[in-house]
Protein backbone atom coordinates (compact mmCIF):
# COMPACT_ATOMS: atom_id res chain seq x y z
CA UNK A 1 0.00 0.00 0.00
CA UNK A 2 1.41 3.35 -0.99
CA UNK A 3 2.36 5.45 2.55
CA UNK A 4 1.31 8.77 1.38
CA UNK A 5 -1.62 9.98 3.75
CA UNK A 6 0.92 12.08 6.03
CA UNK A 7 3.01 13.84 3.64
CA UNK A 8 -0.22 14.74 1.72
CA UNK A 9 -1.39 16.83 4.39
CA UNK A 10 1.71 18.90 5.14
CA UNK A 11 2.10 19.24 1.51
CA UNK A 12 0.98 23.24 1.65
CA UNK A 13 3.87 24.07 3.49
CA UNK A 14 6.34 23.12 1.08
CA UNK A 15 7.68 23.54 -2.35
CA UNK A 16 8.04 21.40 -5.40
CA UNK A 17 11.72 20.10 -6.32
CA UNK A 18 12.89 19.79 -9.23
CA UNK A 19 11.50 16.22 -9.93
CA UNK A 20 8.28 17.20 -8.19
CA UNK A 21 7.90 20.25 -11.11
CA UNK A 22 9.21 18.08 -13.84
CA UNK A 23 5.82 15.09 -13.39
CA UNK A 24 3.56 18.13 -12.16
CA UNK A 25 4.41 19.67 -15.56
CA UNK A 26 4.37 16.36 -17.40
CA UNK A 27 0.28 16.80 -16.90
CA UNK A 28 0.02 19.69 -18.79
CA UNK A 29 1.04 18.23 -22.23
CA UNK A 30 -1.76 15.18 -21.35
CA UNK A 31 -4.63 17.53 -20.54
CA UNK A 32 -4.25 19.58 -23.76
CA UNK A 33 -4.12 15.94 -25.72
CA UNK A 34 -7.17 14.62 -23.62
CA UNK A 35 -9.01 18.42 -24.13
CA UNK A 36 -8.10 17.58 -28.16
CA UNK A 37 -9.75 14.69 -28.24
CA UNK A 38 -12.56 15.09 -26.27
CA UNK A 39 -13.96 18.46 -27.05
CA UNK A 40 -15.27 21.77 -25.36
CA UNK A 41 -17.64 19.62 -22.78
CA UNK A 42 -14.80 18.30 -20.79
CA UNK A 43 -13.11 21.01 -18.10
CA UNK A 44 -9.59 19.89 -17.28
CA UNK A 45 -7.85 21.34 -14.29
CA UNK A 46 -4.15 20.68 -12.90
CA UNK A 47 -3.97 21.92 -9.72
CA UNK A 48 -0.48 22.66 -7.06
CA UNK A 49 -1.21 21.29 -4.17
CA UNK A 50 2.10 23.19 -2.22
CA UNK A 51 -0.44 26.56 -3.06
CA UNK A 52 -3.84 26.21 -1.99
CA UNK A 53 -4.78 29.51 -2.39
CA UNK A 54 -3.39 29.60 -6.55
CA UNK A 55 -3.63 25.85 -6.90
CA UNK A 56 -4.61 26.29 -10.55
CA UNK A 57 -1.40 26.46 -12.43
CA UNK A 58 -3.39 24.92 -15.77
CA UNK A 59 -6.95 25.00 -17.13
CA UNK A 60 -8.82 24.03 -20.48
CA UNK A 61 -12.21 25.32 -20.98
CA UNK A 62 -12.25 27.39 -17.89
CA UNK A 63 -15.56 29.06 -19.53
CA UNK A 64 -17.41 26.49 -17.65
CA UNK A 65 -16.77 27.46 -14.28
CA UNK A 66 -15.16 31.11 -14.89
CA UNK A 67 -11.94 29.79 -13.41
CA UNK A 68 -8.18 30.85 -14.61
CA UNK A 69 -5.10 30.13 -13.89
CA UNK A 70 -3.91 31.48 -10.21
CA UNK A 71 -7.12 30.56 -9.22
CA UNK A 72 -7.60 28.44 -5.32
CA UNK A 73 -8.53 24.61 -5.24
CA UNK A 74 -11.92 24.28 -4.62
CA UNK A 75 -14.09 23.11 -0.91
CA UNK A 76 -15.20 20.14 -2.81
CA UNK A 77 -11.41 19.75 -4.13
CA UNK A 78 -10.45 20.11 -0.52
CA UNK A 79 -12.98 17.54 0.97
CA UNK A 80 -12.11 14.98 -1.76
CA UNK A 81 -8.91 14.94 -0.71
CA UNK A 82 -9.42 14.35 2.65
CA UNK A 83 -11.31 11.44 1.32
CA UNK A 84 -9.08 9.83 -0.98
CA UNK A 85 -6.22 10.15 2.57
CA UNK A 86 -8.46 8.49 4.64
CA UNK A 87 -9.30 5.25 2.53
CA UNK A 88 -7.56 3.44 0.18
CA UNK A 89 -4.55 4.73 -0.53
CA UNK A 90 -3.67 2.19 -3.10
CA UNK A 91 -6.64 4.30 -5.22
CA UNK A 92 -5.66 7.57 -5.21
CA UNK A 93 -8.55 9.12 -7.46
CA UNK A 94 -12.32 9.67 -6.95
CA UNK A 95 -15.23 10.02 -9.93
CA UNK A 96 -18.48 12.02 -8.28
CA UNK A 97 -21.37 14.14 -9.25
CA UNK A 98 -21.63 17.32 -8.67
CA UNK A 99 -23.22 21.14 -9.50
CA UNK A 100 -21.76 24.09 -11.16
CA UNK A 101 -21.90 27.42 -9.54
CA UNK A 102 -25.08 28.05 -11.96
CA UNK A 103 -26.69 24.70 -10.85
CA UNK A 104 -25.83 22.29 -13.92
CA UNK A 105 -24.53 18.78 -13.36
CA UNK A 106 -21.29 17.70 -13.72
CA UNK A 107 -19.57 14.65 -13.81
CA UNK A 108 -15.82 14.24 -12.67
CA UNK A 109 -12.63 12.46 -11.27
CA UNK A 110 -9.95 14.02 -9.48
CA UNK A 111 -6.65 12.05 -9.44
CA UNK A 112 -3.85 12.51 -7.04
CA UNK A 113 -0.46 13.56 -8.61
CA UNK A 114 2.69 11.52 -6.65
CA UNK A 115 5.35 13.63 -6.77
CA UNK A 116 9.19 11.82 -4.99
CA UNK A 117 8.59 9.19 -2.56
CA UNK A 118 5.32 9.03 -3.01
CA UNK A 119 4.22 12.77 -1.87
CA UNK A 120 0.92 14.22 -3.02
CA UNK A 121 2.00 17.05 -5.28
CA UNK A 122 -1.05 17.75 -7.20
CA UNK A 123 -4.55 17.25 -8.32
CA UNK A 124 -5.47 16.68 -11.91
CA UNK A 125 -9.15 17.19 -12.02
CA UNK A 126 -11.61 16.07 -15.45
CA UNK A 127 -15.16 17.52 -15.41
CA UNK A 128 -17.86 16.95 -17.76
CA UNK A 129 -20.58 19.45 -17.74
CA UNK A 130 -23.59 17.75 -18.56
CA UNK A 131 -25.38 20.49 -19.68
CA UNK A 132 -23.37 21.28 -23.00
CA UNK A 133 -24.90 21.06 -26.16
CA UNK A 134 -24.78 17.50 -28.05
CA UNK A 135 -22.91 18.90 -30.54
CA UNK A 136 -19.86 20.20 -28.34
CA UNK A 137 -20.04 15.72 -26.84
CA UNK A 138 -19.97 14.40 -30.79
CA UNK A 139 -18.26 17.19 -32.65
CA UNK A 140 -14.58 15.18 -32.05
CA UNK A 141 -16.39 11.52 -32.55
CA UNK A 142 -18.49 12.83 -35.92
CA UNK A 143 -17.58 10.92 -39.37
CA UNK A 144 -15.04 12.57 -40.83
CA UNK A 145 -13.53 12.48 -44.84
CA UNK A 146 -12.13 9.14 -45.26
CA UNK A 147 -8.66 11.27 -46.55
CA UNK A 148 -8.17 12.58 -43.25
CA UNK A 149 -8.22 8.81 -41.71
CA UNK A 150 -5.05 7.25 -40.57
CA UNK A 151 -3.91 3.63 -40.43
CA UNK A 152 -2.91 2.34 -37.23
CA UNK A 153 -2.39 -1.90 -36.63
CA UNK A 154 -3.76 -2.89 -33.53
CA UNK A 155 -1.64 -6.43 -32.87
CA UNK A 156 -0.72 -8.31 -30.03
CA UNK A 157 2.59 -8.79 -30.65
CA UNK A 158 5.70 -7.46 -31.97
CA UNK A 159 6.81 -10.32 -34.31
CA UNK A 160 2.75 -9.05 -35.66
CA UNK A 161 3.55 -5.61 -36.34
CA UNK A 162 6.58 -6.35 -37.60
CA UNK A 163 5.21 -8.74 -40.00
CA UNK A 164 2.37 -6.67 -41.23
CA UNK A 165 4.63 -3.79 -41.26
CA UNK A 166 6.78 -5.07 -43.90
CA UNK A 167 4.23 -6.59 -46.63
CA UNK A 168 2.46 -3.44 -46.43
CA UNK A 169 6.25 -1.64 -47.48
CA UNK A 170 6.40 -4.50 -50.32
CA UNK A 171 3.09 -3.85 -51.42
CA UNK A 172 3.83 -0.11 -51.66
CA UNK A 173 7.16 -0.79 -53.41
CA UNK A 174 5.84 -3.51 -55.48
CA UNK A 175 3.49 -1.23 -56.62
CA UNK A 176 5.99 1.75 -57.73
CA UNK A 177 7.52 1.27 -60.73
CA UNK A 178 9.93 4.22 -60.83
CA UNK A 179 11.80 1.89 -58.12
CA UNK A 180 14.32 -0.47 -59.83
CA UNK A 181 14.11 -3.65 -59.30
CA UNK A 182 17.40 -4.30 -57.69
CA UNK A 183 16.42 -1.20 -55.55
CA UNK A 184 13.48 -2.70 -53.96
CA UNK A 185 14.98 -4.07 -50.86
CA UNK A 186 16.57 -1.11 -50.00
CA UNK A 187 13.49 1.51 -50.55
CA UNK A 188 11.51 -1.26 -48.09
CA UNK A 189 13.99 -1.34 -45.79
CA UNK A 190 14.06 2.74 -45.54
CA UNK A 191 10.18 2.50 -45.22
CA UNK A 192 10.64 0.21 -42.39
CA UNK A 193 13.68 2.38 -40.92
CA UNK A 194 11.50 5.57 -41.14
CA UNK A 195 8.75 4.01 -39.40
CA UNK A 196 10.76 2.72 -36.62
CA UNK A 197 10.31 -0.73 -37.11
CA UNK A 198 14.27 -1.33 -36.58
CA UNK A 199 13.43 -0.45 -32.91
CA UNK A 200 11.91 -3.94 -32.21
CA UNK A 201 13.37 -6.46 -31.08
CA UNK A 202 14.48 -9.19 -33.66
CA UNK A 203 12.96 -7.16 -36.45
CA UNK A 204 16.56 -7.17 -38.10
CA UNK A 205 16.13 -11.15 -38.31
CA UNK A 206 12.76 -11.49 -39.33
CA UNK A 207 13.05 -8.79 -41.70
CA UNK A 208 16.18 -10.05 -43.42
CA UNK A 209 14.99 -13.90 -44.10
CA UNK A 210 11.40 -12.88 -45.82
CA UNK A 211 13.26 -10.18 -48.25
CA UNK A 212 15.88 -13.28 -48.58
CA UNK A 213 19.16 -11.13 -47.45
CA UNK A 214 21.78 -10.81 -45.36
CA UNK A 215 21.52 -9.36 -41.91
CA UNK A 216 24.65 -7.77 -42.75
CA UNK A 217 22.88 -6.07 -46.07
CA UNK A 218 20.01 -4.80 -43.39
CA UNK A 219 22.41 -3.62 -40.92
CA UNK A 220 24.25 -2.00 -43.89
CA UNK A 221 21.25 0.02 -45.24
CA UNK A 222 20.23 0.73 -41.27
CA UNK A 223 23.51 2.72 -40.74
CA UNK A 224 23.42 4.56 -44.34
CA UNK A 225 20.07 5.90 -42.97
CA UNK A 226 21.29 6.49 -39.63
CA UNK A 227 24.03 9.21 -41.21
CA UNK A 228 21.65 11.09 -43.19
Amino acid sequence: MVKWKKQAKDSSSRQLSPADRLIIDSYKTTMEGLASYYGEAFEFVLHDLTDLDHSIIKIINGFHSGRKEGAPITDLALSMLEQIQKTDASKPFVSYMSKSKYGKPVRSTTIVIFGESQKAVGLFCINLYLDSPLSSLLQNFSLVPQSDFVTENFISDSYELITQSLEKAKSEVEADDRVPQYLKNKEIITILFHQGIFKLKNAVQLISAELKISKNTVYLHIRGLEEK
